[in-house]
């Protein structure tokens, strides 16, 4: 695609280090008093999501990643195999598991999700921000865990796990945040 300078380096940037694509999660500019300034980054690897930390020279270059990014909905599965549709060419695509890295558990029929690919691979799925999943399970209130902010952790009906408060009943509609898997309110 291109090269990239140092002085460019911000979050989300994807760039390619070892041979596969790593997006930069933090980057810090040090100028130490004596020496050469260095930028010191954390990237994480986008095939395995493993994350690391870098330093590079001021004024390096390194390469961008080439990924792209299609909006798709969610179809089925079949345990191994994701099957979603691409939104503007209606072509059905499979994904495998592994390129899920966990998100699966907050897609439900229809789901508009985002998929990174490179080099004609599906190597993330990104679930919208916000969810409204039923409740299927949820250990009853035991009575005197009333001081504070009691938590208690609830199954959703796609499988995740979930920490709920104390008043929120069993088969009831709550809002998630799929970035971290935190409870945020009841589903109006």
């Amino acid at each position: 695609m291109g090269t990239v300078s140092t002085n460019e380096f911000r979050k989300k940037l994807k760039i390619i280090v070892d041979g596969q694509p790593w997006e930069i999660v933090e980057n810090q500019f040090v100028k130490p008093g004596k020496g050469q300034a260095f930028n010191r980054v954390r990237i994480k690897n986008l095939v395995t999501g493993r994350t690391l930390e870098r330093t590079w020279k001021s004024g390096d270059t390194v390469e961008e990643a080439d990924v792209t990014y299609t909006e798709m909905t969610y179809l089925y599965n079949d345990g191994a195999t994701w099957f979603f549709m691409d939104n503007t060419s209606m072509e059905t695509m499979e994904i495998p598991k592994e390129a899920l890295n966990g998100s699966e558990v907050w897609l439900l029929d229809n789901a508009t999700v985002q998929v990174t690919w490179w080099n004609g691979k599906a190597i993330e799925v990104i679930p919208p921000t916000f969810v409204d999943l039923m409740i299927v399970d949820a250990p009853p209130a035991v009575q005197g865990n009333t001081s504070g902010n009691v938590m208690r952790e609830a199954t959703l009906e796609t499988g995740a796990k979930v920490m709920i408060p104390l008043f929120i009943e069993n088969n009831t509609k709550i809002r998630v945040d799929t970035r971290d898997g935190s409870y945020l309110e009841r589903a109006k």
